[in-house]
């Protein structure tokens, strides 16, 4: 008769038919249990070890298991549930079945036909067993009270076999092994070889005990370690290892405090009894110790044009960072002693914040330590474990400084702005003291216990809002704005960079292939939409994986010029297009300018009246700041009537409707305001706004006209979509040195300083 249960795999523990185990899982990693516990079916299941520890696949699996039954299961305070299993009888498998994240099995019961040499070898055990018990010392009384439960040999063998201390590849070979007498010839072998180990090792301690007396104990344990080290063939001992540890602590650079403390620590671990489980934490520590570089610094690149030249070759524009790096080094040269500087890079994804710090490392010829703090929730993580348990560790900043193998490396420090905190603690605070000035000449790790010297690492933190960065942690760290690049910087990075990166990398030399400027502005405006670069890279090399297939598949094709109008046979159709001006002027409709993450762009707003009773509509999927822009808007066009010939009663006997496409997408900011307030008054006064016209600056109800930022993307995004004239804050007059000089030649900028003066213009 076959029956169908549920799988559970168990690995490195094996549980015999009628013996009791008792498990505790965590609930987040250990779904294989979780699976099988909620799942089995009358408290049954079918226990088996993998053959080879692998679970990849049912031929992992083996003929025979154990029938077990669920007896408890309870939650534990520390989180974990516990389930005691029962074992109760062994059974073949002959059939697995995969269903969903766990396994069934089809099985049959195993009969057993007892018979004379069955109870013979029932006796033999049993003798064999009881000259074990008495022989080997740590065999204790348990195994003696279960006997009077057993009458079969199929039983006894699996009870001897549960007790037995043998390795884990040998408990599942009882398992697997049907036949009783041949599971008793195997424990009867065991137990000899376990009897023999005994003997030799009494044997060693009697030798080892004739030389000495009561007064050398020390010696002795030494002795009897390097007795049963020889007898198994080991050449390594504790000895070796502290002669080892002193060797390196004379070539440690370090001062005389941390000296001392690790002569402290090699002269425990010399005492420490060869069992102690302190032993080994102290091992791992003195590794730690010995092989930080305490002193160990390397040499700057103190060429300042060669430094700007690797970073030039590396990375495109980004001046402002550049220049930070140029002037630490002036300054140090001509202090030769300065603490190096904590720069935090903050910019969209994709614009280069990681690759620039590789490139700062290797411009100064340091060592780099890269560590990514993204989602930690745990402060230990950043100032190290306490040496108070087994597998403690050092933060991630010693970590890294060991990495390194220098004192003095750009250690990176990736997503500082997405740490969180809970109950584990606040790693935020702890990178305090890390990225302090003030502090970080003493920095204190829990695991090392001394204080390490991180004035000299030259800290670079990566973020994308420097709004999450905690105020505390921003306070500390010198901001850097990275922006998202211009379609005309990517034009220069795609041509500079990419391109030769990507033809070297694809087999192509430019006599190959030759692509035009217009279609690597189409690529970078239809075919990609990011702030920075890493899509754009994608794309040319999707482009040129394409090409070389062409190349190859078409023996004749040596030479092939990728223009604007055969972009789509390698990439497709077009995938993003930007907003346009209206074919005509249109009244109630004003081109606003926007500033997304992927570049700047027009945000044409819409006006509607129509009968109601003064009530102002908003649709577009507008934020709160955008909200009050509206409202402030018609609230200035409300106070000001008379001076723009507004009829009052179109405002009280209509409602008011506002929109700015597309509606899908959500929109904010403070620099809508006089796009809106021109809109509204363009349907008001029934005068069109000339289509070439675009506006940003945000508006007080007073009317006076605010600076915007972005302003670089937002220009070049109204000259891609046919603007000719651009109102802007007079605030703003200073920021036109950024636009380039070719955008700036073809359009007309207008600066106000109230919004009457854009009033007098238009209307």
């Amino acid at each position: 008769m076959s029956n169908k249960l549920a799988v559970l795999i168990i690995n490195e523990m094996v549980i015999f038919p009628n013996n009791e185990v008792r498990i505790e899982y965590d609930n987040i990693y250990d779904k294989n249990i979780i699976d099988i516990v909620d799942k089995i079916n009358d408290d049954l299941m079918l226990i088996v070890n993998p053959i080879n520890n692998d679970i990849s696949g049912v031929e992992a699996f083996p003929n025979y298991g154990v029938l077990g039954r669920l007896k408890l299961k309870i939650n534990v305070p520390n989180g974990k549930t516990r389930i005691v299993i029962e074992g109760i009888k062994r059974v073949e498998i002959f059939s697995y079945e995969e269903e969903g994240y766990f396994y069934k099995a089809n099985y049959k019961d195993i009969t057993y036909i007892e018979t004379n040499d069955d109870k013979n070898y029932y006796d033999i055990l049993l003798k064999s067993l009881n000259k074990y018990i008495n022989k080997v010392p740590y065999m204790g009384n348990a195994i003696v009270t279960q006997l009077t439960k057993v009458n079969t040999l199929n039983e006894l063998c699996d009870l001897i076999a549960s007790f037995l201390p043998i390795n884990y590849e040998s408990k599942k070979k009882y398992i697997t092994t049907v036949e009783p007498i041949k599971r008793a010839k195997f424990l009867i072998e065991d137990m000899k070889k376990d009897l023999k180990f005994v003997e030799l090792e009494q044997q060693i301690e009697k030798e080892v005990e004739d030389e000495l007396n009561e007064t050398q104990k020390e010696y002795f344990l030494r002795e009897k370690i390097k007795a049963m080290q020889k007898e198994l063939g080991e050449v390594s001992s504790k000895d070796d290892e502290v002669e080892l540890f002193e060797k390196k602590l004379k070539k440690l650079k370090c001062n005389s405090k941390v000296k001392e403390k690790i002569k402290r620590e090699i002269n425990r671990y010399q005492n420490l009894n060869i069992n102690s489980p302190e032993l080994g934490m102290i091992r791992e520590y003195l590794d730690w110790m010995l092989n930080l570089p305490w002193n160990n610094y390397t040499k700057d690149i103190n060429d300042l044009n060669k430094v700007k030249s690797i970073l030039d070759a590396s990375h495109y524009a980004l001046d402002e960072v550049k220049n930070r790096i140029l002037e630490y080094l002036a300054v140090k040269q001509n202090t030769n002693n300065l603490r190096s500087p904590i720069i935090c890079l903050v910019g969209p994804p994709g614009v280069g914040k990681t690759s620039l710090a590789l490139s700062i490392a290797k411009s100064l010829g340091r060592k780099t330590a890269k560590i990514s703090v993204g989602g930690i929730n745990d402060e230990a993580e950043i100032v190290g474990h306490r040496r108070t348990y087994i597998g403690a560790n050092p933060g991630r900043i010693i970590q890294g400084i060991r990495k390194a193998g220098s004192t003095n490396p750009v250690f990176i420090i990736d997503e500082i702005d997405k740490m969180t905190k809970d109950f584990k603690g606040d790693p935020a605070s702890s990178l305090l003291e890390v990225l302090d000035p003030e502090q970080n000449s003493k920095f204190s790790d829990h695991y090392i216990e001394e204080e390490f010297d991180l004035s000299k690492v030259f800290f670079i933190a990566t973020a994308n809002y420097v709004e999450q960065i905690p105020y505390e942690l921003r306070d500390r760290l010198e901001i850097i704005n990275i922006s998202s690049y211009t379609e005309y910087e990517k034009f220069d990075i795609v041509k500079k960079h990419l391109i030769p990166r990507e033809l070297e990398e694809h087999g192509l030399t430019s006599l190959q292939v030759q692509i035009s400027d217009d279609a690597l502005m189409c690529i970078i405006r239809n075919y990609t939409k990011e702030a920075g670069v890493r899509e754009l890279q994608r794309v040319i090399a999707t482009l040129f994986r394409k090409l070389v297939k062409k190349l190859l598949l078409e023996k004749d094709i040596v030479f092939y010029n990728i223009e604007e109008n055969n972009l789509e046979e390698f990439l497709g159709k077009k995938k993003y297009f930007y907003m346009e001006t209206s074919k005509k002027d249109e009244i109630g409709v004003v081109n606003g300018m926007a500033y997304t993450v992927f570049g700047g762009d027009i945000l044409p707003i819409e006006v509607t009246l129509f009968k109601g009773t003064g009530k102002l509509i908003l649709t577009g999927s507008l934020g709160e700041v955008m909200q009050e822009s509206c409202q402030i808007a018609l609230s200035y066009i409300k106070a000001n009537m008379k001076k723009f010939h507004i009829n009052s009663k179109l405002l009280e006997e209509n409602d008011i409707h506002i929109h700015v496409p597309e509606g899908a997408v959500n929109k904010d900011g403070p620099s809508a305001g006089i796009t809106i307030t021109t809109a509204l008054i363009s349907l008001l006064v029934d005068k069109a706004v000339p289509k070439t016209v675009a506006m940003t600056g945000e508006i007080t109800l007073r009317g006076r006209v605010l600076a915007i930022g972005g302003l670089k993307e937002k220009v070049i995004g109204a000259h891609r979509a046919g603007i000719k004239t651009i109102i802007l804050p007079l605030e703003n007059e200073k920021d036109l040195a950024e636009i380039p000089e070719e955008i700036k030649k073809d359009l007309k900028f207008i600066f106000v300083k109230n919004y009457g003066d854009i009033f007098k213009r238009l209307f």
